[in-house]
């Protein structure tokens, strides 16, 4: 990592740390700032998120590259400026965090929009995320990649 996560300070607790974490995670994806996101996945993370083949931005991914392009492949098939999301619940126990909230946004090649509600269970070792299980409702977002 080129810049020193806040979660590598001497004396920080555990879930302090990764709260440290996950806040400079979700920074970096309103930011659109891959270069951090890719400094902020482990080398490889367990990613978990519904594989849907109509939707072009989700597929699997292992790497940190991988995982930091999502973010770039979600803006380049989506029109930012209807991209939302809300975060309601930020929970951490020690190394997992879990943010609850709803997103919505439209698909740029249909112009239809989806919406509806997610959960985002994150885990935090040694400064960097290892494990990226997102739910959300990807039969709204299946229907709004359909033409």
């Amino acid at each position: 990592m080129s810049a020193k996560s806040p979660a590598a300070t001497v004396g920080s607790s555990t879930p302090d740390a990764t709260r440290a974490v996950v806040r400079e995670f979700l920074a970096a994806r309103v930011a659109g700032d891959t270069g951090r996101l890719a400094e902020l996945f482990a080398d490889e993370v367990d990613w978990l998120l519904a594989e849907n083949p109509v939707v072009p931005w989700i597929r699997p991914r292992s790497t940190a590259a991988e995982c930091a392009a999502q973010s770039t492949e979600l803006m380049e098939h989506t029109v930012p400026e209807d991209a939302r999301a809300r975060v309601d619940t930020f929970l951490v126990d020690g190394r997992d965090a879990v943010l609850m909230g709803h997103l919505s946004g439209t698909v740029r090649a249909t112009g239809k929009s989806f919406a509806g509600p997610f959960a985002l269970h994150l885990t935090v070792e040694d400064g960097r995320i290892t494990r990226h299980h997102l739910y959300e409702n990807s039969l709204a977002i299946a229907e709004a990649c359909a033409r």
